[in-house]
């Protein structure tokens, strides 16, 4: 369903995004309704089409090649990895149609950076610390390297050829044809996306543009399955202290009072004895 009126879309974070990945969830129209699955969301449906928003978005974002460029200053393309920005190519000379429907997928790039499995386009290090945070000891410093270890994660550059995605089911990942082959002189290019049902990019002479009418859901051959809870908890390790005792019966409990009087009498009886020996002195 549509939503209706306007609605201000906050900005998603990374738990957010990681947590949809693992999710199929439709949407009712109402921003405000709570995302009932599991793993639980943290956030209402208008968080969770920010985070959809986001994931197709990242993965469905496409131009011509050279229809975009890196800044001025920035011109070796191989040097593309760690770049997070691109702008339009004021020089750029239109490719024919045939061109653009090139079935090997070669003149169409990515122009939005992919987004890391830690839901983030550009990784941050969990174990980096602010510069104005000192350790108290040398251990914690061991622990802090330690953590210094992990492994960094690693996307695809910015303007990656579209034909380097995963394929899909043993497709590709893209599909493309012409609009028209009845009046080919007026027709337009228009890739289709096989990851993403319902994302469109279209193009003809210098008009480029991406359109995404769908479900808001990716592709899966498969049923979906929710994420398995987590194996349940062992059982408390058990000791004398936590191990139950079983209570007396009767007779022990009046074995036990017996036992108790006598020692009682008893010491009653030394006490005594060593009274009288006092007073003698």
């Amino acid at each position: 369903p549509a939503v209706k009126g306007e609605a201000v879309v906050s900005t998603q974070s990374t738990g957010e995004i990681t947590c949809a990945r693992k999710i199929k969830k439709f949407f009712t129209g109402d921003l405000n309704a709570p995302v009932v699955s599991y793993p639980p969301f943290p956030g209402t449906e208008i968080n969770y089409l920010r985070a959809q928003i986001a994931r197709i978005s990242a993965g469905t974002h496409i131009c011509p090649i050279d229809y975009r460029k890196f800044e001025d200053g920035d011109e070796d393309d191989s040097m593309a990895e760690g770049r997070d920005e691109c702008v339009l190519n004021p020089e750029y000379e239109p490719l024919s149609i045939e061109e653009l429907v090139d079935p090997e997928l070669r003149n169409w790039v990515h122009h939005v950076l992919h987004i890391l499995p830690q839901g983030r386009c550009k990784w941050v290090n969990p174990a980096v610390k602010g510069e104005a945070e000192d350790f108290e000891d040398e251990e914690e410093e061991e622990e802090e390297e330690g953590l210094d270890e992990i492994q960094e994660e690693e996307g695809p550059p910015l303007l990656n050829p579209i034909s380097q995605d995963a394929n899909v089911d043993g497709f590709p990942a893209w599909s493309a044809c012409r609009s028209s082959d009845l009046v080919p002189q007026y027709s337009i290019a228009f890739l289709r996306s096989n990851a993403w049902p319902g994302a469109y990019a279209y193009g003809i002479d210098k008009k480029v543009e991406n359109v995404y009418i769908g479900w808001g859901q990716k592709y899966s051959s498969e049923n979906y399955s929710p994420v398995p809870p987590p194996p349940v908890m062992q059982e408390y390790f058990a000791d004398l202290e936590t191990t139950e005792i079983p209570d007396p019966t009767v007779e022990e409990e009046k074995a036990l009072e017996a036992m108790q009087q006598e020692q009682l009498e008893r010491e009653a009886e030394e006490a005594e004895m060593e009274d009288d020996e006092d007073d003698e002195d």
